[in-house]
């Protein structure tokens, strides 16, 4: 299996409710390091996984639109514990999506799966992989 990777970085604001979740349970900020993996069995015509330019474009677009944000007041996760697993779905769906629109050009159309990594610290993180 080929892959590439691309990063970025996501800061929100969030509150986490129930007892699970401690001092969580507050209004805090998070900043996570986000790494995107494209997967493929075979390279495209130009031995690419993916094009990295658009790739890092596409990540940044859906970054971008949930930074400096308190997800708190989105209605998209209204009641939801907007929790590191939840956040690395949400961010592999919406690139899916994107995908699927073409926008990472034609050669992404051979693309079989990623990957979204979201850090929250050195020593914590969390994935989700997904088919395409």
């Amino acid at each position: 299996m080929f892959t590439v990777t691309v990063r970025d970085h996501l800061m929100i604001a969030h509150s986490l409710r129930g007892e699970t979740f401690g001092p969580a349970q507050r209004l805090h900020g998070a900043t996570y390091v986000v790494d995107v993996t494209f997967q493929r069995p075979e390279l495209d015509g130009a031995n690419l996984v993916v094009d990295m330019g658009l790739a890092a474009r596409a990540v940044q677009g859906i970054v971008a639109a949930l930074s400096y944000r308190n997800l708190d007041d989105d209605a998209d996760f209204a009641g939801i514990n907007t929790t590191t697993e939840f956040l690395a779905k949400v961010l592999a769906d919406r690139l899916a999506a994107r995908i699927d629109d073409g926008a990472l050009g034609p050669g992404a159309r051979g693309l079989t799966g990623l990957m979204v990594r979201l850090h929250e610290s050195h020593i914590a993180w969390a994935d989700y992989q997904r088919a395409l």
